[in-house]
């Protein structure tokens, strides 16, 4: 138990996942190009400061010898970059980490002198006058390592490979591997927010449903006692209108020529109610029919023109329904010529549970892009404005491609 416990915790030590391969080989190309960049702006500043003082120094000995100094950082890097990655200095771990980047700095600074000790360019030996490897070289003719070049080079460079490259290396790693996780976190937090506002829109809309539901039923239910026919003919369309709505019980958006059509069910059943009191009168631009709306946009404020305003006529109602749109914008609006707001003892004065429903979604979803403005024009009646940022949904989209591409067949 004690060692599945100590498993547990050392595993629970906060490493980075592996890398994908793709990044990888980005590690490896962005440090050659690092490191070579270095190396020539290094051997162009030492050229000019020999020309500045009349020395001369010839231009493959200065890249042989820069390229033995620095070039070969290049093969070492990614590894010390990984490896900082994979085990980051923490608040919680930064004892034992920095212990482990010390051993890491002395490994690589070993590594480094190997490589260099490979070059032609490892030391300047003053017997011949040249430059010699300090593993096999020209004056032997078998493989030799000459240590003691190979222990000089170690001690006069190790302070400067760990605090010069190795340290670099680890908090450049540190920051990619922070912004990494900030990134990821502001991911998960838009993702996060995203999932409340659908639950919130999917709340606010299971509300419309069962408010127009019920308000349905009741107006079939007044006609029960009195026209059994009208009520059988209103049970059969709240059906279809039921059919629809579980069709789209999923949606939050659709267009507004489906919205119509689900507007022109609701109606059906108020027409068979009303008879001819009710005139419908819409006034739709085509260009607006493939538009994105909110679903169960138009229902709840067709349903309050019907309630508050041709209700309360003993003569003939109208409801207008007219859509426009300009550059950016589409506008809605739902007229009626009922008695109007009121006083603010009249219902209509209020803010009842469609309407409010509609007021948070629109916000949900389009924020300070929308607005929303039920009013009472000079000549008598209520209407309802809706402006809304222009959108063509994608589904209209799709099917005009597919009927194009029909065409060109």
């Amino acid at each position: 138990m004690i060692a599945h416990r100590n498993g547990v915790k050392a595993n629970s030590e906060n490493r980075e996942a592996p890398m994908p391969k793709k990044t990888v080989w980005l590690i490896w190309a962005v440090s050659f190009g690092v490191w070579t960049f270095i190396t020539l702006a290094s051997a162009g500043s030492i050229y000019e400061l020999y020309g500045s003082t009349g020395g001369s120094i010839r231009i493959v000995d200065l890249l042989g010898m820069e390229c033995s100094q620095i070039l070969t950082y290049f093969p070492l890097t990614p590894f010390v970059f990984v490896f900082a990655i994979r085990y980051p200095v923490q608040r919680g771990n930064w004892m034992r980490r920095s212990l482990l980047h010390l051993a890491g700095g002395l490994i690589f600074s070993l590594a480094h002198i190997t490589l260099r000790g490979l070059t032609h360019y490892a030391y300047f030996d003053p017997q011949i006058r040249g430059w010699m490897s300090a593993i096999g070289g020209s004056q032997a003719h078998a493989f030799t390592v000459q240590w003691h070049v190979l222990e000089q080079l170690f001690f006069r460079n190790v302070v400067d490979d760990i605090t010069g490259t190795y340290v670099p290396i680890v908090l450049v790693a540190h920051a990619v591997s922070y912004y990494r996780r900030f990134r990821e976190r502001e991911l998960r937090t838009s993702q996060l927010e995203t999932q409340l506002a659908n639950a919130h829109l999917r709340a606010l809309k299971s509300q419309l449903q069962p408010h127009f539901l019920f308000n349905t039923l009741h107006s079939i239910s007044s006609l029960m006692l009195s026209d059994i026919p009208a009520a059988d003919r209103m049970m059969s369309r709240l059906s279809d209108l039921l059919r629809m709505s579980l069709e789209d019980n999923e949606t939050q958006v659709t267009t507004l020529s489906r919205e119509l059509e689900f507007v022109n069910g609701y109606l059906g059943i108020e027409s068979i109610r009303f008879e001819d009191r009710l005139n419908i009168i819409l006034d739709i631009a085509p260009d607006t029919l493939d538009a994105e709306v909110p679903h169960l946009l138009l229902q709840p404020l067709v349903e309050n023109a019907v309630l508050h305003g041709t209700s309360r006529r003993s003569s003939g109602g109208e409801i207008r329904i007219t859509a426009r749109r300009d550059e950016h914008n589409l506008h809605v609006r739902v007229e009626d010529n009922g008695p109007g707001l009121g006083n603010e003892d009249n219902p209509r004065s209020k803010t009842g549970l469609g309407l409010k429903a509609t007021r948070k979604r629109l916000e949900t979803l389009f924020g300070s892009a929308q607005t929303f403005e039920v009013r009472a024009p000079a000549g008598g009646g209520v209407e309802a404005n809706v402006r809304i940022p222009f959108r063509v949904h994608p589904a209209s989209q799709t099917n005009e491609i597919a009927s194009t591409d029909s065409t060109m067949r």
